[in-house]
Formats: structure tokens, C-alpha cells, sequence
């Protein structure tokens, strides 16, 4: 099943229980989904939904970042529970041994030896882990990595 159809399947039964806070969650997701496939006049396929949904993720940890400096914990815990429904579609995070092991494969692919070559190679390890790592955190130790 497409990640879109089981975010939609999830909605529906979420509705049936009366979860309202999970539904108004999904909600959220299905209208993101739903705005960018009108704007780009496409159906978004699962990697698409994937960089939707971390798109959702990431806002929600700035907006947490700015109501705990705030001193809105009601906030806070309200886009933590948002988080923890999200990440639910995300697939299975990668350990640190695998990114390293993918930043590795990558390189010696590409053939990089210098900084120079960080978008190749960071171009290779996205497609590979799209949805299963923090790629701010992943360039970061391409950087280190080709020595930046």
C-alpha cells in the first residue's frame, strides 16, 4: 500500500475511534500532501510524501524551540504529540554505523577527495537515506568526513 493510502486509511480509522488529536494531525499531513500535488500538478509518490512529512517534522521542532523559549508548554506538548505522529510513517532510522557506512559507500563512488566534491557525494547518500536520517546531521559529517 502507498504511504498516501495508508495515511488516508489512518485518518479513517482514527475517525472511527474519535482520536481528535491524532486526527487533526493526519489532517494536517493529507492537506500538505494534498497542497503540493496542486501546485505541482503531480501525484506525489512515497519518496515525495516522505520529504513532505520531514518538512512537517522540522517546523514542528523550530515551533517547539520557539514556544519553550516562550514559556508555552501547552504548545510544546501539543507539537511534540504532532512529532510523534509523523515520525510514525517515517521508515526505520538509520544507526550511526549505517550512515557512516553510506557516506563511506558514497565517497568511494563518486571518487571525492576534497570538500569540492561534498554535493556529489551528499547528492548519493540523500537518495539512500531520504526519511531515515537527519540530513543537516548527515552533511555535517560529510563535511568532517572529506575534511571541511
Amino acid at each position: 500500500m502507498a504511504l498516501k493510502e495508508r495515511i488516508t486509511e489512518d485518518m479513517k480509522s482514527a475517525m472511527r475511534a474519535g482520536d481528535k488529536d491524532r486526527l487533526g494531525t493526519i489532517r494536517l499531513a493529507l492537506a500538505a500532501i494534498k497542497q503540493r500535488e496542486v501546485d505541482e500538478r503531480v501525484s506525489l509518490d512515497d519518496a515525495q510524501v516522505l520529504a513532505v512529512l520531514e518538512k512537517m517534522i522540522k517546523q514542528r521542532r523550530e515551533a517547539i524551540i520557539q514556544f519553550d523559549s516562550g514559556g508555552r508548554a501547552d504548545l510544546v506538548a501539543k507539537e511534540t504529540a504532532e512529532i510523534a505522529v509523523l515520525q510514525g510513517y517515517l521508515p526505520a532510522r538509520l544507526s550511526d554505523a549505517e550512515i557512516e557506512a553510506l557516506i563511506r559507500e558514497a565517497i568511494a563512488a563518486t571518487g571525492a577527495v576534497s570538500i569540492k566534491d561534498m554535493g556529489k557525494v551528499m547528492g548519493a547518500v540523500k537518495a539512500k537515506a531520504q526519511g531515515r536520517a537527519d540530513l543537516a546531521e548527515v552533511s555535517a559529517r560529510i563535511k568532517q568526513t572529506l575534511g571541511g
